[in-house]
């Protein structure tokens, strides 16, 4: 993705986007490089799939050219945030909250880069437990209007349960995180669940008053499944990003069962597989469809755990459940294996650097150096008469390049007619 592909259009097409400020405006913002933010409660040392869906749009944010801000709630975990709960949390001691802080960060570097001038990752109690009382009231309190804040959603909830006031303060702090990171790291955009709403466009009227800049607000939907289960919740509990908590291959497993209506809907969320791609797979269903399904648990796993932790919860799958065949033209952008390893045991295979590939070699006189065919015009006829493949496409030209793009797990298959078959593994 480029920075010419506007990625609040991206979001949208991919479902992201509940509500959203200006667009015009934003999409103007984001025709640029910007910085962003998104805030995480530090009330775990896991974060929960249920989180995945802003994880992921900062991800998306970040292959757009943009500057991701990681914000855990250092701070306001401290106090407690009322929306969309019915009762007050449970306060931590500054020790829980860095252990849990030090753990997300963890967790959320599988989807963002935290290098040099890359994501970076705040804590707002570097800033809000050193705010004195008096000043803070005088400076930011006097532009609140309780009356204002009483008709929000995620206050009108509380006050037939009880809201104290310390949670009453909570938009006050989360706005004026907001204007804290719009003037010291030029970020003019927050983004979060739906049910923050309320909190985030107070931010936005404060960064108006107190410095008067434009500032922007993306929502997220609040995800229920088809069958109206919230999100990430099973039987047997929640669904952890933690390998410690909910190990690869029940992760893997939940999204292996995701309800035959959820399917082309996660794909877009959950994944980065191209949209071209997905629409492909939309209305399919029956065995093709539970493919489809393979490919969503491999593609979701190997981005939270990694690509080890995927291959094997698969292949434990498999050796359970049987192996699927994965056609090569389904959702082909897809890392997960095409062909069994035991598959691969006896096939011929020749070592190419990635600098030869890289330049590209053309198909006739790949195929007869690796001995496919007995010379070049073998390869040329074969080539020409339709019996070549790559990759189990056939191959239309003789001078056709092999190159980059057809490298799948590390290598290239050629296969000459029905029967020969070598694999030429990339390496460097």
């Amino acid at each position: 993705m480029s920075i010419t592909e506007n990625v609040y259009d991206v979001l949208k097409q991919r479902g992201f986007v509940a509500q959203a400020t200006d667009e015009e405006e934003l999409r103007a913002y984001l025709s640029k490089p910007a910085s962003c933010y998104i805030g995480f409660d530090p009330t775990a040392d896991s974060l929960h799939i249920g989180s995945m869906v802003p994880i992921m749009a900062l991800a998306h944010m970040q292959r757009a050219g943009h500057r991701p801000l990681v914000l855990v709630g250092g701070g306001t975990g401290m106090v407690g945030d009322p929306s969309g709960k019915t009762e007050m949390r449970q306060i931590l001691s500054v020790e829980q909250i860095q252990a849990n802080v030090d753990a997300l960060k963890q967790q959320l570097s599988h989807f963002l880069d935290f290098g040099e001038n890359k994501a970076v990752m705040l804590n707002n109690a570097d800033w809000l437990l050193n705010l004195g009382y008096i000043e803070f009231l005088r400076d930011i309190g006097k532009h609140f209007s309780v009356n204002r804040m009483l008709a929000a959603e995620s206050y009108k909830m509380r006050l037939e349960t009880g809201l104290n006031f310390i949670e009453f303060n909570y938009m006050l702090l989360q706005a004026y995180d907001f204007y804290y990171l719009s003037q010291h790291y030029d970020c003019n955009l927050q983004m979060g669940g739906n049910d923050q709403w309320g909190n985030i466009v107070a931010g936005i009227e404060l960064i108006r008053r107190k410095s008067g800049k434009n500032a922007f607000a993306i929502t997220f939907p609040l995800l229920t499944t088809a069958s109206g289960a919230k999100m990430g919740k099973t039987a047997s509990g929640a669904v952890w990003l933690s390998p410690k908590k909910t190990n690869p291959f029940e992760f893997y497993q939940y999204w292996v069962n995701t309800d035959d209506r959820d399917v082309d809907r996660f794909l877009k969320l959950y994944t980065f597989l191209p949209m071209k791609e997905i629409q492909a797979v939309e209305g399919l269903e029956g065995q093709e469809l539970n493919v489809v399904k393979t490919i969503l648990a491999y593609e979701v796993t190997c981005q939270t755990h990694g690509a080890k932790e995927a291959l094997a919860a698969y292949d434990a799958a498999s050796s359970v459940f049987g192996r699927r065949h994965l056609p090569e033209d389904l959702l082909p952008s897809s890392s997960i294996p095409r062909r069994a390893r035991d598959e691969l045991q006896g096939v011929p295979c020749t070592v190419v650097p990635m600098s030869r590939v890289k330049e590209g070699v053309p198909a006739f006189e790949l195929f007869a150096e690796i001995g496919l065919c007995e010379s070049k015009s073998a390869a040329r006829r074969l080539i020409q008469q339709g019996g070549a493949y790559v990759n189990e496409e056939r191959l239309r030209a003789f001078d056709e390049h092999i190159g980059p793009d057809h490298v799948k797990e590390g290598g290239i298959f050629l296969k000459a007619g029905k029967k020969k078959i070598h694999r030429i593994v990339v390496e460097g």
